[in-house]
C-alpha cells in the first residue's frame, strides 16, 4: 500500500526505492522536503536527494534519463578533435558572453545539430530536468532541441578543454611592465627595507599566487620553490610523482621571493631564515576552499651573501578524496583479502611504502566503508591532511603533542581508530594494544614491502605474538604513471636481451596486448598522465601467523614472502605487470617503480 502511494506522489523516488539507491527513510525525509519548498525552489526529487542528501550525481541523474528516456551522451574526452572542441566553443559564444555564462552555469552543452535533422540542437546536460532547458534552447535560436544527459565528470573535463579558466594572477604578470631588479645593500645581508619595497613593486606575489591556482588546476601534489645562484629562484611542480620546471624567475634574491610566500602563509615569520618552519595557506580556487601546507628548510648556498631557503607546499585539495574503495586499483586477492579485513570487528590494517605512494589516501576511502553513526571513529594525525566527514579527528599542537595523544585516546571510547603512523615503540605499542582490546585499527609504516613491516615491528620491540594475532592485513602500495591514451603505443617488437634481464618470458609477453609511451601536446611529452596504485596484499592466515610466533632472534622474511605466496598473493612488480598486460602503464614504469624480489 505505501509503495503504491509513493509511486503515485513520485515516480522518481519510487523507481529509486525500487532499485535499492535509496531506502524507505530517505525517501520520506526528500518527500518532506520537496513539500516544504514546492513554493520556493521548486526542485524535483533527484535534485533534493543529490543536494541536500549528498548523494552521487550521476548515480541519481542516470536513472532520472532511463525513467524520461533521455539519452545518454557518452563522450571520450581525449578522442575529442581540435576541430569539434572550435565548433561547440562557438556554438557556446554564438550569442554573446552572456548566454555562454548562463550555460556554463546551468552545465549545459550545446554540443551539434542533428545530422538528420538540421535545425535541431543537442543540448548535453548534466540535469535534463532543469527548468532552464527551453529558455537556455531558444536564447541559442534554436528552432528544435533535443535533450541528451551527460555526466557531472564529463562536463567538468570537457569545459576544462573547450574553456580553459584563464589565471588572472599570471594574466597580471604578462600584463605589468615593471622589471624585477633587485640591489643588495652590503655583502653582510640584505637591506630589510629595500626587501619590503621591492615585494611591494614588483609582480612577484601574483607569482605565487598564479603558482597556487595553476598547481591547483593541474593537479598536481606539491610545488617547490628552490632558490638557484646568480638571483635566480625556480618553481617546480610535482605532476604523477615526478618534478617538472614550470617558472624559473631571474633578477630577483631568493629572499624576496621566499618572504612573499611566507607573507601569504600563517604560522611562518618572514625573518626567520634559520630554522625549518611549517604553516599554512588557505584560498578559494574555482568555487572551492583549497588548503595549502608550507614547509620551509634553510639550505646552504654557494652565495655568502645570501640566505637561502628551500620551500614545498603540498596542496590538499579535499575534491580528490577517494570515498569509493572501489576507485583503489586493488584487485583479486589483495581486494579479497583487504574488504575482508576492514570489515572485521576489531584488528589492525596496515599500509605500507614511501612517501607520496597514496597510503593515506587508500586509508581514507577504507575509514568511508566502515564509519557510520552507531560507532566513534577517533583519529590521530600529525598533520591532519583532510577532513573525514564522520570521524572526530583529533587536533595536535603545543599543548597536546602526537604521543600525548594516542595515549589519551584509549580513554576516550573509540570503536575504530586511525594512528597516521607508527613512527616508535610507544605508537606501535599503543595500536596493537588497541587492536587487541576489540578496536578495528588503521595505521601506516614506511617499509619497502609488507614483509618487511614485519620484520620492522619486531626490531621496534613489539612481541610476535602480538604481531600475529594483532594485524588482520598488511599492504604495500606504490604509485606508478598510467599511459596517456591519446599516444601510447602498441608494442610489436619485444627486446629479448632485456626481457630475459626482467625474467620475464619473450613468447609469453608476445601474447600480450601491451604498450609503450610515446609523448604528446596532451601530457606534455611525458607519455603518461594521471597515476595508478599498485598492492601486495598480506593478509595474516593461520600459517602465516604461525610463522611469527616461531620467529626466533629475528623474522624470516623468505618464509613469510613464500607464505604469502602460497596463498595467493602477489608482490608489487607482479601486481604492476598484471596492470601492464590491461595496457594501463607500461613494463619500464612498472620496472623503475618496483623493486625485483
Amino acid at each position: 500500500m505505501l509503495e503504491s502511494q509513493l509511486e503515485m506522489m513520485d515516480k522518481i523516488g519510487y523507481l529509486l526505492l525500487k532499485k535499492g539507491i535509496i531506502d524507505i527513510k530517505i525517501l520520506q525525509e526528500a518527500l518532506e522536503k520537496k513539500k516544504n519548498d514546492q513554493f520556493k525552489l521548486k526542485r524535483n526529487l533527484a535534485q533534493i536527494l543529490v543536494q541536500e542528501f549528498k548523494f552521487d550525481h550521476d548515480t541519481i541523474f542516470r536513472e532520472v534519463a532511463l525513467l524520461y528516456a533521455f539519452k545518454e551522451l557518452v563522450i571520450n574526452i581525449d578522442e575529442l578533435t581540435d576541430q569539434r572542441t572550435v565548433e561547440i566553443l562557438n556554438l557556446m559564444e554564438s550569442q554573446g558572453e552572456q548566454v555562454k555564462k548562463h550555460l556554463i552555469e546551468r552545465k549545459v552543452i550545446p554540443f551539434k545539430y542533428d545530422e538528420r535533422i538540421k535545425d535541431k540542437l543537442i543540448l548535453a546536460a548534466v540535469d535534463p530536468t532543469d527548468r532552464e532547458l527551453t529558455k537556455i534552447a531558444y536564447s541559442l535560436n534554436a528552432k528544435k532541441f533535443e535533450i541528451n544527459f551527460l555526466k557531472h565528470a564529463d562536463f567538468d573535463k570537457l569545459i576544462d578543454k573547450i574553456n580553459p579558466q584563464k589565471n588572472e594572477f599570471l594574466q597580471m604578470m604578462e600584463d605589468s611592465v615593471e622589471e624585477f631588479n633587485m640591489e643588495v645593500a652590503d655583502e653582510g645581508g640584505i637591506s630589510e627595507e629595500d626587501l619590503d619595497a621591492e615585494i611591494n613593486k614588483s609582480a612577484l606575489i601574483n607569482l605565487v599566487e598564479a603558482a597556487l591556482v595553476e598547481g591547483t588546476r593541474r593537479g598536481v601534489s606539491d610545488i617547490h620553490v628552490i632558490p638557484k645562484s646568480g638571483n635566480i629562484t625556480e618553481i617546480h611542480f610535482r605532476q604523477d610523482g615526478k618534478l617538472v620546471l614550470w617558472h624559473a624567475q631571474d633578477n630577483v634574491l631568493p629572499e624576496a621571493m621566499m618572504a612573499v610566500v611566507k607573507d601569504r602563509a600563517k604560522g611562518l615569520d618572514r625573518f626567520e631564515r634559520e630554522r625549518a618552519q611549517d604553516g599554512f595557506i588557505q584560498r578559494e580556487i574555482d568555487k572551492h576552499i583549497i588548503r595549502f601546507r608550507v614547509s620551509v628548510l634553510p639550505m646552504v648556498g654557494t652565495e655568502l651573501k645570501n640566505k637561502f631557503e628551500s620551500i614545498v607546499i603540498r596542496i590538499l585539495d579535499d575534491r580528490k578524496v577517494i570515498k569509493d574503495l572501489s576507485k583503489l586499483g586493488l584487485v583479486g586477492y589483495a581486494n579479497q583479502a583487504f574488504q575482508k579485513s576492514i570489515n572485521q570487528p576489531q584488528g589492525m590494517v596496515i599500509l605500507t611504502g614511501p612517501t607520496g605512494s597514496g597510503k593515506s589516501t587508500t586509508l581514507v576511502a577504507a575509514l568511508y566503508q566502515v564509519i557510520t553513526p552507531k560507532v566513534n571513529v577517533l583519529t590521530v594525525e600529525d598533520p591532519v591532511e583532510y577532513v573525514i566527514e564522520g570521524a572526530r579527528q583529533l587536533k595536535i599542537g603545543h599543548k597536546m603533542n602526537f604521543e600525548q595523544a594516542i595515549r589519551a585516546i584509549l580513554r576516550h571510547d573509540p570503536d575504530i581508530v586511525l594512528v597516521g603512523e607508527m613512527r616508535d615503540k610507544e605508537t606501535a605499542e599503543t595500536a596493537i594494544k588497541l587492536a587487541n582490546t576489540g578496536h578495528l585499527t588503521f595505521s601506516t609504516l614506511h617499509t619497502n614491502d609488507a614483509p618487511s613491516a614485519v620484520a620492522r615491528l619486531y626490531k621496534m620491540g613489539i612481541e610476535p605474538f602480538l604481531i600475529a594475532y594483532a594485524i588482520n592485513i598488511i599492504v604495500a602500495q606504490r604509485l606508478i604513471r598510467r599511459l596517456c591514451p591519446s599516444c601510447k603505443k602498441r608494442v610489436v617488437e619485444h627486446d629479448p636481451v632485456y626481457m630475459k634481464s626482467l625474467g620475464l618470458d619473450v613468447d609469453e609477453w608476445k601474447k600480450q596486448e601491451i604498450y609503450e609511451a610515446v609523448g604528446c601536446r596532451e601530457c606534455n611529452d611525458t607519455g603518461y598522465k594521471g597515476r595508478l596504485a599498485i598492492h601486495e596484499a598480506l593478509y595474516f592466515t593461520k600459517e602465516l601467523r604461525e610463522i611469527i610466533v616461531r620467529s626466533g632472534i629475528e623474522v624470516d622474511e623468505e618464509k613469510i614472502r613464500a607464505q604469502a605466496r602460497a596463498d595467493g598473493s602477489h608482490n608489487l612488480r607482479e601486481s604492476g605487470l598484471e596492470k601492464v598486460k590491461l595496457g594501463l602503464t607500461s613494463i619500464q614504469e612498472v620496472i623503475s617503480g618496483t623493486m625485483d624480489e
